[in-house]
């Protein structure tokens, strides 16, 4: 079930690379369904807050009526930064699951995990290396290309 999911957010992943933009895609599954659907859209909305799960999490709030995502998990393929970590902390998401580990500014388990620092009175768990190989190659390619100027 959590590859199932994962390969959606790879879907969405390839859209924003066929944008140009970082592809990262998510998704929020509530009771075994996708409520939500985004991908990383920064460069084509010129702001910084167009994050592939602050997307979602806007989505999925909007669908349920209120901030709260209770029964909710989130399947991101790239290991969220401190901004979506916090956004999925605030949401009461309740269980990440990501692909690509990133070791610069994953902030759920590679550099540091937010989710778990006891900084309020709710916690979210957290599976890594979902897919893990194909949602490190999408961002290699990305790069690869963006290099060679493709």
């Amino acid at each position: 079930m959590e590859e199932k999911f994962m390969r959606e957010a790879l879907r969405q992943a390839k859209r924003a690379s066929a944008l140009g933009e970082m592809p990262v895609g998510a998704v929020i599954v509530r009771d075994g369904e996708i409520i939500s659907r985004a991908y990383n859209r920064r460069e084509t909305k010129k702001n910084a807050l167009y994050h592939a799960e602050i997307t979602a999490i806007e989505r999925a709030c909007k669908k349920l009526g209120g901030w709260r995502l209770p029964r909710c998990e989130m399947y991101v393929t790239l290991e969220p930064c401190p901004m979506c970590a916090g956004a999925i902390l605030n949401s009461r998401i309740e269980h990440i699951y990501y692909g690509a580990s990133d070791e610069k500014s994953g902030c759920c388990g590679s550099k540091i995990n937010l989710l778990d620092m006891n900084l309020c009175n709710y916690t979210v768990t957290v599976t890594g290396g979902i897919l893990e190989n194909e949602c490190r190659d999408i961002i290699k390619k990305f790069f690869r290309n963006l290099r060679e100027g493709k």
